[in-house]
C-alpha cells in the first residue's frame, strides 16, 4: 500500500546514491509523491544521470535536478549544493543513502579498503550533512534520513569495516538530532535487513534458504519497503520522531 504525503509535494529532497538499488527506489517513491527530487552523480556519469532524470519526471516528480559531486570531494559538494539553493531554494530533505562495501576477513583487512568504506559511508555523509546544515537553518520542516544497516547493529562476519561505518552513522544520527532539534530539524536512521536486489537474486537456492531461516517473516524485504519508510520519515506524519533507529528487517535482529 502506498500512502500519499501531501507535504512532500514540491519539497526539495536530495538522495545520494540514487543510481541503483534502494537509493533509486527511494528517488522513485519521492517522485511519485510529487517532490522535487535531487540526486548526485559523478564525473563521466552524465548519461546515467539523464536517464534517471527522465525516469523520475515520468513518475510524477514536480522537478528533478542532478548535481555533480562526489561524496569524497567537499568543494564539489559545497559548490553544487550552493548553486542549487540559489536557483531553487534550500534543500529541506536529505537521504544519506550512498554507500560501498567490500567484504573481507579481519586477518586480511587492507587499510585502503577500510579508508574507502569509512570515507564514503561515514565521512561523506557527515560532511554533506554539515554542508547542508546551513541551508537547513533557512528551510522549514527539515528531515534527514540516514540509511544505515542491521549489520551496524549486530555485526557480521567478513564485514567489520562496513559494520563499523554503519554503526558510526547511528551515533551521528543521534548527535544531529540533539544538536539541531531546537531548530525543528529532525534526523533519523533506517536499518534495512536483507533486501531483495540483483545480488540476492544471483544467490544459490541453498544460500537463500540459509538466510531466510533467520528471518521470522520468511521472506526478503523489497526496496520499496525501505522507500515507503523513508517517505514517512521525511514527511510531517513523523514530525515528533527524531533520533530514532528504525529496523526494517523482517525480524532478523530479534
Amino acid at each position: 500500500m502506498i500512502v500519499n504525503y501531501n507535504d512532500l509535494k514540491d519539497k526539495n529532497i536530495l538522495v545520494t546514491g540514487a543510481s541503483r538499488g534502494i537509493g533509486l527506489e527511494i528517488a522513485k517513491a519521492l517522485a511519485a509523491q510529487g517532490a522535487h527530487v535531487v540526486f548526485n552523480y559523478r564525473e563521466g556519469k552524465e548519461d546515467v544521470a539523464k536517464e534517471i532524470e527522465n525516469e523520475l519526471r515520468a513518475r510524477g516528480a514536480s522537478n528533478v535536478t542532478g548535481l555533480l559531486f562526489d561524496l569524497n570531494n567537499e568543494e564539489q559538494m559545497k559548490e553544487s549544493t550552493s548553486n542549487f539553493a540559489k536557483e531553487f531554494g534550500p534543500i529541506s530533505g536529505l537521504v544519506n543513502n550512498a554507500g560501498v562495501s567490500k567484504d573481507s576477513l579481519l586477518l586480511r583487512l587492507k587499510r585502503s579498503d577500510v579508508d574507502s568504506i569509512i570515507d564514503t559511508n561515514l565521512k561523506g555523509t557527515m560532511m554533506l550533512t554539515s554542508i547542508l546544515s546551513r541551508q537547513f537553518l533557512k528551510a522549514q520542516d527539515v528531515s534527514v534520513v540516514n540509511i544505515s544497516s542491521v549489520v551496524g547493529l549486530m555485526g557480521n562476519t567478513s564485514q567489520a569495516s562496513y559494520a563499523a561505518s554503519k554503526a558510526g552513522l547511528l551515533g551521528f544520527t543521534k548527535s544531529v538530532a540533539k544538536e539541531l532539534g531546537s531548530r525543528k530539524i529532525r534526523c533519523n536512521a533506517v536499518c534495512p535487513g536483507f533486501i531483495a536486489t540483483d545480488m540476492t537474486d544471483a544467490l544459490e537456492e541453498k544460500a537463500k534458504e540459509s538466510y531466510l531461516a533467520n528471518i521470522p517473516v520468511g521472506e526478503f524485504g523489497e526496496a520499496s519497503d525501505v522507500a515507503n519508510l523513508v517517505c514517512f520519515l521525511l514527511s510531517g506524519a513523523s514530525k515528533y520522531i527524531t533520533g530514532e533507529v528504525v529496523k526494517i528487517d523482517g525480524g532478523l535482529y530479534i
